[in-house]
């Protein structure tokens, strides 16, 4: 308690010592070692006779036989440790995106006008704005200009037939790069393919045009089609992955699910709607529920939906009260089994109980509960009334914030 300091030093760095050869000690070789350890002695034998000047030239041999006992040690350059850094925040990420949360960009516009889908706006090339303008629309809002031609010439100009769906399909295929942004692949006969960074939606929003050809029984695009335009980009949302472990879905929040072993979302409809690796929509029933449509209204166990959202959707209140929303059967002859078609038709959720007997146990019987989902825009939303009912394991979870653009007016939480 009452040791001089030059004494508490001197067994800290006796005590530095004998650690760093406990640690050091299978890579150093026999000669270090010896160094070190009669240093070492050489300090503990000027503690013992108490003799300062004798303990400071032991404390220098000692800490210049630490140092030299190692090979030289050189510190790595600028671009090394910034790679170092960058793989390290890269992991990270990735851990936070597999495990917590995850963002997805909003390809339709099946939300609307809760949420953006990607929307093509027809402008001719000669009105497009300056490069600063575009620039800072890019970051601002995501909007993004496009002018391609299509087909140049004077005549048709036909698309493959494609190669699952038969001569009456033409090849045209839609999906994702990069996780974040949507791509349309055109595949033509003569061998080319175009590939535009927008869905088809927004690509036929600015001039894209396929018609079908009964002659020959293929699609062509006309002669002298253009894309010109510009996208606003669809909301980029951040889903939270860990809340359904430890709590139950709830009606009337938007989730985010996978699209595994929903056989209507891969097959394609007249709208040709494509199939994505995950879909965003209302969550409107849940298991043991019982859905049906009493024309505009929304019925959940034969009573009008009582949860704020479905409800406004219904009634067509506050943002909903617009064209395309309300709860109304898909009266369409689409090629998909719709499983609300007409008044009256229902849909009966399964829940763990009606699954004893199935053949299924233990987890897969509660993974295998099923949710309603509906798109809030629902006159242009293929959601549970087309292919049904979505099971507990193709969920994800909600979706609570919208991070981007900061322009779309729903930036912020969710509702």
């Amino acid at each position: 308690m009452f040791c001089a300091r030059w004494k508490k030093e001197a067994k800290l760095l006796s005590k530095g010592a004998r650690k760093f050869l406990s640690y050091k000690r299978d890579l150093l070789p026999v000669e270090k070692i010896a160094l070190v350890e009669s240093a070492r002695a050489q300090l503990q034998v000027a503690l013992k006779s108490r003799d300062r000047e004798a303990a400071r030239s032991a404390e220098k041999l000692l800490t210049q036989a630490c140092e030299q006992a190692l090979p030289d040690y050189r510190r790595p350059g600028i671009i090394p440790e910034n790679i170092e850094v960058l793989f390290v925040a890269i992991v990270i990420a990735l851990g936070i995106r597999a495990y917590y949360l995850q963002p997805f960009r909003i390809p339709t516009g099946s939300m609307q006008p809760t949420l953006n889908g990607i929307v093509g706006h027809p402008l001719a090339r000669e009105e497009f704005p300056s490069f600063p303008v575009k620039a800072w629309q890019a970051v601002a809002g995501g909007r993004k200009y496009l002018h391609r031609k299509v087909n140049p010439t004077n005549g048709k100009r036909y698309l493959r037939p494609h190669p699952d769906k038969g001569p009456d399909t033409p090849w045209v295929t839609e999906g994702q790069r990069l996780q974040f942004f949507s791509a349309t692949r055109l595949h033509f006969e003569d061998g080319e393919t175009m590939t535009f960074p927008a869905p088809r939606s927004a690509l036929e929003q600015m001039g894209l045009t396929i018609r079908f050809d009964p002659d020959r029984k293929s699609s062509y695009v006309p002669p002298a089609t253009s894309v010109s335009g510009y996208t606003t980009t669809g909301d980029l949302v951040l889903v939270d992955k860990v809340s359904y472990h430890f709590r139950q879905p709830r009606r009337g929040e938007v989730f985010v699910f996978d699209t595994r072993g929903i056989e209507g979302i891969h097959l394609r409809s007249e709208r040709d709607q494509g199939a994505g690796s995950h879909y965003i929509k209302r969550l409107a029933g849940l298991p043991g529920d019982r859905i049906h449509i009493e024309e505009p209204i929304l019925m959940i166990n034969s009573e009008p939906a009582r949860e704020k959202y479905l409800r406004m959707v219904g009634n067509q209140e506050g943002i909903f009260a617009t064209d395309g929303v309300g709860y109304h059967p898909t009266k369409r002859p689409d090629r998909l089994p719709q499983f609300i078609r007409w008044p009256g038709d229902s849909v009966q959720l399964r829940e763990r109980n009606d699954l004893r007997g199935s053949g299924y146990t233990g987890t897969d019987l509660a993974l295998r509960r099923e949710y309603f989902a509906l798109g809030d825009n629902t006159d242009n939303s293929l959601d549970s009334r087309y292919w049904g009912a979505v099971r507990e394991y193709n969920l994800v979870g909600p979706a609570f914030l919208a991070l981007w653009p900061f322009t779309s007016g729903h930036w912020g939480f969710i509702k």
